[in-house]
Formats: C-alpha cells, sequence, structure tokens
C-alpha cells in the first residue's frame, strides 16, 4: 500500500469525475509525441524489462521475449507498440512520491524514542485497534516486543505512516526497509483538510514541508493536530529487497527513480509502458512504466511519478501537482481493438 502525498494531504479537495463522462481511446502516432526522439529509450527499456515477465498474455509475453535482445530501444517501442490517449472526463493531473529515509536505531535511546511497530496479534483477528491518541498517548503497544526499529522524528515517522513504506539509516551506516503491514481499522483523515478547516491555511498553500514545519514550531498544537488522524499504520520489515534497490510496487518488483509511475489500473494495465508529458515549472517528457497504484490515484489521466528516496528526492515530489497528458504504449493489436468499429 502506498498514497501519493498530494492526494492524501489534500483528500476531501479532490476533482470528482463527472457521472456521465465516458471513456475515449485515441490511437496517435509517435511523432505526435513531444520529445520522444530526445528521451533515454534505453532506461525506458531496463525498466519495462523488470516486470514485464509478470504479465501473462500471449502478446505481452511475446514482447518481452523479444526485449531482452534489442540493439536500439526506441525502434522497439515504435515497432511493436502503438501510443493510446484514454480520456475520462477528468483533468489530467501529474503529483510525486517518494520513499521516506529516516534516521533510527535498532535500540531505543535517548535520541531514537519513536518506535515503528509491526501489526498487534489482535489486528490481525479483528482488522481493528485504538486510535493514533490512543497508542501514543497511553503506550498501549511498547514493551511488547512489536517494534521493529526507533526513530528521532515523530512527524517523520507521522509521514512515513502516510507514504507505507520507507528505509531507517541505523547508527552504523546500515539500511533496513519498512513496508506497510496493516492499519487499525480506523479512516484516514487529512492534515491538510483540518488545517484549512481551522483556518490556519489556504488549501494552495498546504504541503509535506509546510506541515512539518508548522507541527514543529507548535509542538503541543501539532501532536493534537497529528492525533486529528486517528488512522495508524504497522510495518513489516521488507528484507527480500536489498537497501540500495528501489522500494516494491504493485507488482512486488523494485521501481526505478522517474521511470516508474503509480497509475489507475482501471485504465492503465500494470507493467505498460506510458509516455509522459507533464506541464509546470519543470516539464518532463519521458518514458516510464507503469508499475505502481496509490490510494489517491484515481482516473485515466492520473499518474503519480516516483522520485526517489530520501529528503531531496521528497521535495521534488511535493512540488509537484501539475497538467499535461499521459498516453499508454500497448501492443499494435490491443491498441487498435480499444477504437469503435469503423475507427479500427
Amino acid at each position: 500500500m502506498r498514497s501519493a502525498l498530494w492526494g492524501v494531504l489534500l483528500a476531501g479537495f479532490a476533482f470528482m469525475t463527472p457521472a456521465s463522462a465516458e471513456t475515449t481511446y485515441s490511437v496517435l502516432d509517435f511523432s505526435d509525441l513531444n520529445g520522444w526522439e530526445d528521451d533515454d529509450h534505453a532506461a525506458a527499456l531496463d525498466s519495462f524489462r523488470n516486470t514485464c515477465l509478470d504479465r501473462k498474455e500471449p502478446d505481452w509475453e511475446s514482447l518481452c521475449a523479444v526485449s531482452g535482445n534489442i540493439e536500439n530501444p526506441r525502434a522497439f517501442f515504435e515497432l511493436f507498440f502503438r501510443p493510446v490517449l484514454i480520456e475520462d472526463g477528468q483533468d489530467p493531473l501529474f503529483t510525486g512520491y517518494f520513499e521516506p529515509e529516516l534516521d533510527g536505531s535498532l535500540q531505543r535511546d535517548g535520541r531514537y524514542r519513536y518506535p515503528l511497530y509491526s501489526v498487534p496479534p489482535e489486528v490481525r483477528r479483528t482488522g481493528s485497534f485504538l486510535t493514533r491518541r490512543q497508542i501514543e498517548e497511553n503506550g498501549a503497544l511498547s514493551g511488547r516486543g512489536l517494534e521493529i526499529a526507533w526513530v528521532d522524528d515523530p512527524v517523520e515517522l507521522f509521514f512515513l505512516q502516510i507514504q507505507g513504506s520507507g528505509r531507517v539509516r541505523l547508527p552504523n551506516g546500515r539500511m533496513i526497509r519498512v513496508g506497510y503491514g496493516g492499519s487499525n481499522g480506523h479512516d484516514y483523515r487529512s492534515i491538510g483538510v483540518e488545517m484549512v478547516r481551522r483556518g490556519i491555511y489556504e488549501p494552495h498553500q498546504v504541503s509535506a514541508q509546510v506541515i512539518k514545519n508548522w507541527v514543529r514550531r507548535n509542538p503541543a498544537q501539532g501532536k493534537e493536530l497529528l492525533w486529528h488522524n486517528p488512522s495508524y499504520v504497522f510495518f513489516r520489515e521488507v528484507s527480500e529487497v536489498p537497501a540500495h534497490r528501489g522500494p516494491l510496487g504493485a507488482m512486488n518488483r523494485s521501481i526505478t527513480p522517474l521511470r516508474s509511475v503509480a497509475v489507475d489500473p482501471r485504465f492503465v494495465p500494470l507493467g505498460a509502458p506510458v509516455w509522459i508529458e507533464k506541464e509546470g515549472e519543470t516539464p518532463i517528457r519521458r518514458l516510464m512504466i507503469a508499475q505502481d497504484t496509490g490510494s489517491a490515484i484515481k482516473g485515466a489521466q492520473r499518474a503519480d511519478i516516483f522520485f526517489g528516496t530520501g529528503d531531496q528526492a521528497g521535495r521534488s515530489a511535493g512540488r509537484l501537482r501539475d497538467p499535461g497528458r499521459m498516453l499508454v504504449l500497448l501492443p499494435i493489436q490491443r491498441a487498435y481493438a480499444l477504437l469503435p468499429e469503423g475507427e479500427q
């Protein structure tokens, strides 16, 4: 599980697709893609190979087999795929996400005091548990051997729970990776929406960094603000993925910075190449691979770009909220089969 940070922070302000909107499909030429010829198609092909074996349909399996012996990556995509523009009446929106990296320890001490918990047995049995306030205020889980690690920043821990996965850097430099293990069963309440409701900020001012800074400047009120969200996430150690590789996406494979994108699988097949034309202050023209999903990623033209691990990736991802368009590269027969009769 992973949530788009912008979508979670501002849940409640999301643009809703009209109920009457229909999904439309347009097959374009590669010459219609702005910046296509300038991209690093070899890097996109490497990312494609990382998950193409997981697609079991005959056409995808054949393309995966062919992709292993390619001298001209751009020609591979142009020969076997067609770009398809899928629209559902919703405005295109690109956001970004990242993998947080926190400082922590396997032992509790004066600096590392905030625990990452694994799933309590009673949650596994019933699917529900105490609220965030009850867990943190009463120490309901302390001393039960559920601690995976302790970190030094409760605000970063809160945002780690929003992202659902991350890395912990131990004092000796070793990394451990943690992933979503479960939750306490309470619905998420948006901190960003609550700040707007209280008159602290306007919607356009809210971002992860703004929330972090405000909570740190106002520790008592900040703690109460975070407790407004009763949802609490438990973790598991993801030991099957080396810490130097990217986190696991929805296809259970490591994802790649600026080559992996989260999509709505109702419209975009996981594992498919997608051409991104993101506008805004820093335009992006790049071939990426749909290798992840997110609870806030809903719609045919909704995408969340993975920026990598750590603070710099977090700053880049947190600033992103831009328009543009996304085209899905589908095997040729599959692409034309989407068109209405008479246009195929």
